[in-house]
């Protein structure tokens, strides 16, 4: 069953309640109140340009443990080479541009919409939103951008415009940070290559009160 959320008190429904593919509401608006809300509930929003504000809670989640995040041998090669700087927090508004511009498979469209941006920047701005940015000879390459409950990163989305330059980033967030989970929200083969697995929506929820709490 898909929930409607009134626009005039900021309230979810049970995640459990979500449907098959995860999604559970439609309707609210992308207020910093609502979305941390949302993401200290396992929530997170994502639709296109022309559709409403939709808010899924999948029944399985894609989450990375850093301590279980895998190097390939020629990412620590990468890594040593030193051709790769990283920062963080230094560029947000241009990672989640970037994340906006670039194609993706099977997709055609973006779900990082102007609306989206603005969020995420006030977001940011509240000091809930980080990112981290990959630079190579002095131009931004890469990076990644998400919300930080507590001990808990909650991934938004990642950019590479050359090889290597996001799991550089995302590597960076598991070995440089305090974080205890990185929550992927959805699989990709990208994610999956790095140590990334699946949980269900019970394990995670346990694991994202736990870690808050600890």
């Amino acid at each position: 069953m898909v929930f409607s959320l009134p626009g005039d008190e900021i309230v979810f429904p049970n995640p459990e309640l979500a449907d098959e593919d995860g999604l559970l509401a439609i309707g609210g608006d992308l207020s910093a109140e609502r979305l941390i809300l949302a993401y200290q509930h396992g929530i997170f929003p994502w639709f296109s340009d022309d559709d409403p504000i939709c808010w899924y809670s999948p029944h399985e989640r894609c989450v990375i443990y850093p301590d279980r995040i895998k190097v390939s041998k020629s990412m620590k090669q990468t890594l040593k080479k030193g051709s790769f700087k990283v920062t963080a927090n230094l560029a947000f508004e241009k990672v989640i541009a970037n994340c906006a511009k670039v194609a993706r498979k099977d997709q055609p469209g973006t779900w990082i919409t102007k609306e989206m941006q603005s969020a995420y920047i006030n977001l940011h701005q509240l000091g809930w939103a980080h990112s981290v940015e990959v630079w190579k000879d002095g131009e931004l390459v890469g990076g990644l951008y998400g919300i930080a409950i507590n001990k808990v990163f909650c991934g938004e989305s990642m950019f590479s415009l050359v090889s290597n330059a996001s799991k550089v980033a995302l590597i960076f967030l598991c070995q440089q940070t305090n974080f205890e989970l990185i929550d992927c929200q959805l699989p990709n083969d990208h994610l999956l290559s790095l140590g990334a697995e699946m949980i269900d929506r019970q394990t995670y929820m346990s694991l994202l009160n736990n870690v808050s709490s600890g």
